[in-house]
């Protein structure tokens, strides 16, 4: 394994998904596609969001996290916001025994009639990053889940 990318997470192996690219020598992102067909229902209150699965899940170096960002086009043309604005994949979430390290991305639809992506469409971008840590940082806990496990 090199210092980072994406692979195929387990139980997608035979479903065709692409792996990332960056469309332009200049994009800080990588094109993300849906890994099948799904509906985004258009948002009611107390509704949980849509998780879309990638069928990737990424590899870093110890001092990265990969970002996931919506695709700028998005909100206007299909009314899908990121749940949670920026997705965080920290290096440990890759491989873990919930989900391997599938990466998902949680979109609310603001319009109003239910969104359909189709598999292959480009739903959001990824881009790796070095991050900082404090003088007397001490972290020594170990992920034991996947999605949103690290604050349990």
């Amino acid at each position: 394994m090199g210092k980072r990318g994406f692979e195929i997470a387990k139980g997608f192996e035979n479903k065709e998904i692409h792996l990332p690219i960056r469309k332009t020598k200049y994009s800080a992102g990588y094109d993300i596609e849906a890994a099948e067909d799904c509906i985004v229902p258009s948002f009611q209150k107390g509704q949980k969001p849509t998780l879309i699965k990638t069928g990737l899940k990424a590899y870093m170096e110890d001092d990265e996290m990969l970002l996931l960002y919506n695709r700028s086009s998005n909100p206007g043309k299909k009314g899908l916001i990121l749940a949670n604005s920026v997705g965080v994949i920290d290096k440990d979430y890759y491989g873990n025994p919930d989900n391997d390290g599938h990466i998902m991305f949680a979109f609310y639809n603001i319009k109003t009639e239910d969104i359909t992506i189709q598999k292959g469409d480009v739903i959001g971008q990824a881009i790796f990053q070095k991050y900082e840590i404090t003088d007397n940082d001490s972290a020594e806990g170990k992920r034991m889940g996947g999605f949103g496990s690290t604050s349990k």
